[in-house]
């Protein structure tokens, strides 16, 4: 009869978390002193949450909450926490994000919005293509009369590397519909996110 096993035994490292080894080597690290040897299933773990986006979709996360609503007047979420990745050096950008539309017969559960958020910024992103792929989400689902989206946020890579600038904020744009043709529509929007700044 074997001999019960003492401790549980170690899964076996992945391919992801042998580079990340590697990576602490290629550093001037070594990987194998204390602090680092679980280093690379942490790594591993961390990122795939961080990008978590890729696995999510906007039908699920959607789902059946859009309702027929005869409402015509501009439905506002504003500070939306949101936390993504810089694709040029895999750094955190976060901050927030305001979203509106005007309905054309239909409104989604408020939820929704920040879920959608959700999805695209836990991918490796650009901030730019991130406030387009919200707005334009959001046309797609809801077919509304027209939507707006503004992201502020603040970029690691460039408080912690680069031009090391502490206090720089990026403000990205989305408009579609109503909110870009009518200067009215998209006036409105800005001054319930910003209020005072006029």
């Amino acid at each position: 009869m074997p001999p019960a096993p003492t401790a549980a035994a170690a899964d076996p490292e992945t391919h992801f978390q042998g580079l990340v080894r590697r990576m602490l080597g290629e550093l001037g690290e070594d990987p194998e002193r204390n602090g680092l040897l679980r280093t690379p299933e942490r790594v591993e773990k961390s990122l795939r949450w961080l990008t978590r986006g890729y696995g999510l979709s906007v039908r699920n996360a959607v789902g059946d909450a859009v309702f027929d609503e005869d409402h015509h007047n501009m439905v506002l979420v504003k500070d939306i926490e949101m936390y993504s990745m810089c694709e040029h050096h895999l750094l955190p950008f976060f901050g927030k994000v305001h979203v509106a539309y005007i309905p054309n017969g239909r409104i989604v559960g408020l939820s929704k919005l920040p879920r959608i958020v959700e999805i695209f910024s836990r991918r490796l992103q650009v901030q730019e293509r991130l406030t387009e792929q919200v707005a334009q989400c959001i046309m797609e689902v809801l077919q509304p009369q027209g939507v707006g989206v503004v992201v502020e946020a603040a970029h690691l890579c460039m408080m912690m590397r680069g031009v090391e600038k502490q206090n720089s904020r990026t403000v990205t744009s989305a408009m579609k519909g109503v909110f870009l043709d009518d200067l009215g529509t998209r006036e409105e929007f800005l001054r319930l996110v910003h209020p005072g700044s006029r």
